[in-house]
């Protein structure tokens, strides 16, 4: 059986990408639109960064002493959108799953429409982003207690508002086949305040759940992108001097990553993940994995060959460069998906396909299942909704979920086959 994450593909109805030229990061100019887009993704991320300063005192007082305390009860109701009920079985009230005990969250009725077919999702817990840090226990819950019908793997991307030790618990109590990539979201331009306080919340978790559902610790989503954007523009090579002096800053975060592991006496996987045109090979070379977003949706693919195109990509891209390094890390896809809506006209299409739940169900029937026979490790993008992005950003940005904001199932088919 073929394992993209190891060797090199081409699909016929691709060519291959010219990798590294020292001028465009890698990419031949079939791909520019990509390009381009993957670095205009980057304001989404400076605006989490932005709400991270303003928020360090509000973390002080929330993020670091809520784990414990707040995950010994399912107490409060989940945040969510109106009830938005759907054909294919998903529960009719929003964000609510039925328990037979409903003191006992492992007791939870699971929902045939949903099928255990993902390798694993990228999900972010309701409310979790600063200053408000309004997540609870009980979203939480409610989220693993639908997600554990889906994959047995989930990432996030960062550690404020305590998320990492809600998704650990949440994940004992229900008693659920789950493990969990916990995030660090180091700033470039932060001095390291942003790791650091990430670290401390990711070592008090670790602490107290210990590493039995934790299958690594990605320390950076972004860095590099974001880091050739504020240092004189995206189109340069994430491997030249400005991007290896990005490189250097996030290696002494990985490196005390390691340290602060292996001094609770653990072992767990440190990487790094990063918009998959923008890896650097200082990075990639001191890390056990990396994750790479490759979205069809930012290629203007048509949906038909998205899935195509994504895995010819990642295999070209991400997976061969990695292979040449003495490491070779293994790779994973860290996001790819295909959006439902837009909140503007304009925004719509990506030059070929429509944003909606059609082309997303296309999307499910031709990437899923060959992912899995073909043994790629990806995270699809993503769980639900998330109104933030779009109030922010407008366009399909949040748009993006498998499930609705209201944690309700969209008109689509999961489709049913195993993951690796």
């Amino acid at each position: 059986m073929a394992d993209y994450r190891y060797q090199s593909v081409e699909p016929a109805s691709y060519s291959s990408i010219n990798n590294n030229n020292g001028n465009d990061g890698g990419y031949n100019s079939g791909y520019g639109s990509y390009f381009n887009q993957q670095a205009q993704k980057n304001k989404r991320s400076k605006w989490i960064a932005i709400g991270s300063v303003v928020g360090i005192i509000v973390l002080v007082a929330i993020g670091v002493g809520v784990g414990v305390g707040v995950a010994k009860s399912r107490s409060g109701s989940p945040k969510s959108a109106a009830t938005n009920s759907n054909s294919n079985g998903a529960s009719s009230s929003s964000g609510v799953v039925p328990q037979t005990d409903p003191n006992d969250p492992s007791t939870f009725v699971k929902n045939p429409a949903l099928k255990k077919s993902f390798y694993a999702m990228a999900y972010t817990p309701y409310g979790s982003q600063l200053p408000t840090c309004n997540n609870s226990l009980a979203d939480v819950i409610t989220d693993i207690q639908l997600l554990s019908q889906l994959t047995t793997r989930i990432r996030l991307y960062g550690a404020d508002c305590n998320q990492s030790a809600l998704v650990l618990e949440a994940i004992k109590q229900t008693k659920v086949d789950m493990s969990v990539y916990l995030g660090i979201y180091p700033i470039p331009s932060d001095a390291g305040a942003a790791y650091v306080r990430q670290r401390d919340i990711i070592k008090s978790a670790l602490q107290t759940y210990g590493t039995d559902h934790v299958l690594g610790l990605t320390v950076g989503n972004e860095f590099i992108l974001n880091y050739l954007g504020d240092n004189g523009g995206t189109t340069q090579d994430p491997n030249g001097a400005v991007g290896n002096a990005g490189a250097d800053l996030l290696l002494t975060n990985i490196s005390d990553a390691r340290s602060m592991v292996s001094g609770l006496g653990l072992k767990i996987p440190v990487g790094n993940a990063d918009a998959g045109s923008y890896f650097n090979n200082k990075i990639l070379a001191a890390v056990d994995y990396g994750m790479a977003n490759v979205h069809p949706w930012f290629a203007s693919q048509a949906v038909q060959d998205a899935a195509a195109w994504t895995f010819d990509f990642f295999a070209t891209t991400n997976v061969a460069p990695a292979n040449a390094l003495p490491n070779k890390p293994p790779m994973y896809i860290a996001e790819t998906g295909w959006p439902t809506k837009s909140s503007s006209k304009e925004a719509e299409s990506d030059g070929k396909s429509l944003a909606s739940v059609d082309n997303l169900q296309i999307f499910l029937d031709t990437f899923v299942c060959q992912a899995n026979k073909n043994n790629v490790g990806y995270f699809f993008f993503e769980y639900f909704d998330e109104g933030w992005k779009d109030v922010q950003f407008g366009g399909v940005e949040g748009w993006w979920g498998l499930f609705n904001a209201d944690r309700t199932l969209k008109n689509v088919k999961i489709p049913d086959c195993a993951s690796p």
